[in-house]
């Protein structure tokens, strides 16, 4: 990261020692993209780190390094291949980030060919294409070498390369006797993505973006595997020329396309500051329609004449600048709204978009958190924070950061679609048909098919085999899927029936990609380890809605064993009964979660496969603490008011570690209430029923040197 202090506010040797610093992490940053096509930073990071290098060389001049990153273009050439001296460096371009830079560019042409704001000046501006630069060096019509820039001066020949992609010519009519083209190659989004999933078929490593992709097909060091990748090549500028190609930009170009090379047809001419900034804003809005990757839009002084004035600093042209895109922010186009079904059953909208690059990688996906963020109002009508009217054919805003999901940050509602209605959330489960509800105060909807939602079973199962849960060795979530996917398992019970069904000869199993009969053997002995397992563990891995694994080992500490929570669970479904009253009265679990429990064991289906189970497992009752002496062993209690001396839940945890059982509400079955100042209710209920009261230290008298 870039650092916090202010650059007014470095000291001379704090300022030499970030120069340092800043030269090293700038060429790691600048091998890694340019040679080893591989980026280490995001382009918004390194371009912090090149803004600041340059402010604190402009404070302190002294200073400037013999290695300093602002005289650098890219990186030196790769040792793979042979070297190509470029006859007109290839520079890179100045960059803008704001409407004020792109103002102030303006401005500072102006004032070095001495124009007033009034005088005529035009500029062409283009899409930036995010790919690599190459240089095609053409003599008497014919293609005789291709290079990537390189470090500016030299270059990587990659000629036997270049002539397989297929918009570049290998000879050309009516071109100057030497000419240099200059352009970049690239791969569009569709292309990307049919290689991304050939790669994968192949156990090959995928790229992050399509300029990695293109970067690393066309430096191969075989050329038939680059024949092999879809890469293309825009044409935009030109190095020696033995004769001038025209007298301006814009016309230059034309003759680039008149000799066959493929240009960007949104190249346009521009007349003033405003006419800039408008043709910025158009392609902005047409990125993900584009079918590749740009990350900005390049300016250019028009008239050649006045290019050649203006003429170049140390590593870029005066007459030129790139205007980038906030690079974690894209406009893109929302294709449509799916719903995923999670664990729990929860209806997670989630946006599909135009692919767009979005921080360095590919966005397709995007979070729309619930139906209340989608319709940007809640369940009353009311409008909500961060809520949006979201709608199919919407131009939204796409958000990334780091490793943060993609989210929409924003809509555009002036290209909204006269047609586009207002999204209808599902009121029944894509997965099973089973009906959707919201329960008040919740934001979501769920599925209430449970077992039955395919969805839900698969992903209840990958929690079931999880650390804190089953953890069989060999039956990772991945496993889980594929025999889901199969037929081999429908839910838990099925695991645990694996050898019977699919064992017989190991056939079936050992036969499959990646088993043997060994690794079938060992799963099969793995799943017979846990068939003996903790009563926390299996409650844990029930995955009952609201009932993590600190809320399971409570349960399991308080009822002690499977038939006893079975039996309270099945009695609680009444409300009145004593049953119901003693799970609330469990000091930890309220009514929300008590309700859930209720419900997983009342449900005829999720019960039904809870017992096929249960069936199958000897489950080990809670571990009882040695109590023997104890003074609270199998007594109820109930702490109130402030305790002073200890945490509630220190007192919490000695109360239980010497076999009582803590209470979170007062009842006739209280046996003892622990009351602090401040005990209200609780205290003077205590007292109507005629039960032991003491106060903090009374208790901890009581326990004593146990």
């Amino acid at each position: 990261m870039v650092s916090d202090t202010p650059v007014e506010k470095l000291s001379l040797e704090e300022a030499k020692q970030e120069l340092a610093d800043l030269a090293v992490r700038l060429a790691a940053a600048d091998k890694a993209y340019h040679v080893e096509d591989q980026p280490e930073v995001s382009d918004a990071e390194y371009d912090a780190l090149k803004r600041r290098n340059a402010a604190i060389e402009a404070r302190f001049p002294s200073l400037k390094r013999a290695d300093s990153p602002s005289d650098r273009v890219g990186a030196a050439p790769s040792e793979a291949f042979a070297k190509v001296t470029h006859a007109v460096r290839m520079m890179s371009l100045g960059n803008g980030f704001t409407d004020e830079d792109i103002a102030e560019f303006d401005t500072s042409v102006r004032k070095y060919l001495g124009l007033g704001a009034q005088d005529d000046l035009g500029f062409t501006a283009e899409p930036k294409i995010d790919g690599l630069s190459l240089s095609l060096r053409y003599e008497q019509g014919r293609l005789v070498s291709a290079a990537t820039r390189g470090d500016g001066q030299v270059g990587e020949n990659v000629t036997a390369n270049a002539r397989t992609i297929q918009d570049i010519p290998h000879s050309l009519t009516g071109a100057p006797d030497i000419l240099e083209v200059r352009g970049e190659v690239y791969m569009s989004h569709e292309d990307f993505m049919a290689l991304n999933v050939r790669q994968t078929e192949q156990g090959e490593k995928v790229f992050a973006n399509p300029r990695n992709a293109a970067a690393g097909s066309l430096r191969q060091l075989d050329a038939s595997v680059t024949a092999a990748r879809p890469l293309r090549f825009f044409a935009y500028a030109w190095g020696e020329v033995s004769a001038p190609l025209a007298d301006s930009q814009m016309a230059a170009i034309a003759r680039l396309a008149e000799l066959g090379f493929s240009v960007n047809p949104l190249t346009q001419l521009c007349n003033s500051v405003e006419e800039m900034l408008s043709h910025y804003r158009q392609i902005e809005a047409q990125r993900a329609v584009l079918g590749y990757d740009i990350d900005g839009v390049v300016y250019k002084v028009n008239d050649l004449a006045l290019q050649a004035r203006l003429g170049f600093r140390s590593t870029t042209p005066r007459w030129a600048i790139a205007h980038k895109f906030p690079a974690e922010l894209a406009w893109t186009h929302l294709d449509a709204i799916d719903i995923q079904v999670g664990r729990t059953g929860a209806l997670s909208p989630v946006a599909r978009l135009a692919p767009v690059t979005v921080g360095g990688v590919v966005v397709s996906n995007a979070t729309l958190h619930n139906v209340d963020y989608i319709a940007g109002r809640d369940s009353k009508g009311e409008t909500i924070r961060d809520g949006k009217d979201i709608r199919v054919g919407d131009w939204v805003q796409v958000y990334r950061a780091g490793d943060v999901i993609p989210k929409v940050a924003d809509v555009d509602l002036s290209r909204r679609p006269k047609d586009a209605q207002p999204y209808q959330f599902p009121e029944t489960c894509p997965e099973c048909g089973s009906p959707a509800v919201r329960e008040p105060g919740d934001a979501v909807r769920r599925c209430t098919g449970g077992l039955i939602c395919p969805a839900q079973a698969v992903e209840k199962m990958k929690h079931f085999v999880s650390r804190a849960a089953f953890d069989i060795e060999g039956l990772g979530a991945k496993q889980v899927e594929q025999f889901y996917k199969d037929g081999w398992i429908a839910e838990p019970a099925d695991i645990f029936t694996l050898r019977d069904r699919y064992g017989t000869g190991m056939q079936q199993l050992k036969n499959r990609e990646g088993w043997g009969e060994k690794s079938a053997n060992n799963l099969f002995a793995a799943i017979d380890e846990k068939r003996n397992i903790p009563l926390g563990r299996v409650l844990f891995a029930l995955g009952i809605r609201h009932v993590g694994e600190q809320a399971s080992n409570l349960l399991a500490r308080s009822y002690g064993s499977w038939t006893a929570l079975e039996n309270a669970l099945r009695e609680a479904a009444d409300h009145q009964s004593e049953a119901w009253a003693g799970l609330l009265a469990i000091d930890g679990i309220g009514e929300v979660m008590a309700q859930s429990l209720v419900d997983a064991f009342a449900n005829p289906a999720e019960r039904a496969s809870i017992d096929r189970l249960v069936a199958q497992l000897q489950i080990q009752d809670a571990e009882r603490p040695d109590t023997d002496g104890s003074p609270v062993a199998g007594k109820t209690v109930v702490f109130t008011g402030t305790l002073e001396k200890m945490t509630r839940a220190e007192a919490k945890a000695r109360a239980e570690a010497l076999g009582a059982k803590v209470s979170g509400s007062v009842s006739a079955k209280t046996d003892l209430v622990v009351a602090g100042p401040g005990a209200g209710s609780k205290a003077k209920k205590a007292t109507d029923l005629g039960i032991d009261m003491i106060d903090e230290d009374g208790w901890i008298a009581l326990i004593e040197g146990l």
